[in-house]
């Protein structure tokens, strides 16, 4: 079993930049492929980034490839989402999430089983 706590949104201005973290317990955290989601008002949650279990292979949606950085540290263990040149597109709460069912990149909602509560990003124009 797998909990995850997001920490880190807020409000941010325009080209400004935000890193998440979700901290993980349990004992598959190193076996898990991890992935961000995010979810804006009105629409449905939305993939972000997601990275794989030994931290070699990352994958981004267009929108914040070259923008985001998703890494992890197995030790601690931690996974982040460093974000930069945040538009107000970015406005969404965001949701890390784990799998128990691959441990390469995985990009559909359906691939993961654990999901912690989301933290707000707000970027204001």
């Amino acid at each position: 079993q797998v909990q995850l706590v997001e920490s880190g949104g807020g409000l941010v201005q325009t080209g400004g930049s935000l890193r998440l973290s979700c901290a993980a317990s349990g004992r598959t955290f190193s076996s898990n492929t991890m992935g961000w989601f995010r979810q804006a008002p009105g629409k449905e949650r939305e993939f972000v980034a997601t990275i794989s279990r030994g931290g070699t292979t990352t994958y981004y949606a267009d929108p914040v490839e070259g923008r985001f950085t998703i890494s992890r540290d197995n030790a601690k263990p931690t996974v982040f989402l460093q974000m930069s040149s945040l538009k107000p597109e970015d406005t969404a709460v965001y949701y890390c999430a784990a799998s128990d069912f691959t441990g390469s990149i995985a990009t559909q909602t359906a691939a993961y089983n654990h999901w912690g509560q989301g933290t707000q990003v707000t970027v204001s124009s």
